[in-house]
């Protein structure tokens, strides 16, 4: 038996920029930051930014052009993938990614009023035979559950 599941709770690190092949599948490569806090041997609180490639494919991507923003908190589940080819000058080069299955929205929302009111939207594949397919769901305002 094998898993390979990736879990992760960050930012958005830029706004999200959709791509069509030329198949016309949609795709949106995101860099989201994850942030360590510990305290040093001198008590004093330390922070470590980790960055991830997330790709997300068809509806997810495009639901992620339409609700994702700079700086969103966003909850991701997928799976890691590594690449590798060779650039110009003939060095092979290596990225790791999240290939997003599921991503939640979290925070609060973005909107003209205060700002008041959970932000917790969820874009996830119901089966593998049909990616495609995605689910929406939008709990009520008195939802306080973090996802």
């Amino acid at each position: 038996m094998t898993l390979n599941k990736a879990m992760i709770i960050g930012n958005a690190g830029k706004d999200p920029e959709i791509r069509h092949l030329d198949n016309g599948v949609s795709v949106v490569t995101l860099p989201v930051a994850t942030t360590e806090r510990y305290k040093d041997k001198n008590g004093e609180t330390k922070e470590q930014t980790e960055w991830h490639n997330v790709v997300f494919w068809r509806q997810l991507a495009e639901f992620t052009e339409k609700y994702v923003r700079k700086g969103s908190q966003l909850f991701i589940e997928g799976r890691l993938r590594t690449r590798n080819w060779e650039d110009q000058s003939g060095n092979k080069k290596y990225v790791t990614e999240i290939v997003a299955d599921n991503i939640r929205l979290l925070g609060r929302r973005p909107d003209n009023n205060n700002g008041n009111g959970n932000h917790n939207i969820a874009a996830h594949h119901v089966a593998e035979t049909k990616p495609e397919e995605i689910i929406l769901d939008e709990p009520s305002p008195d939802d306080d559950l973090p996802f």
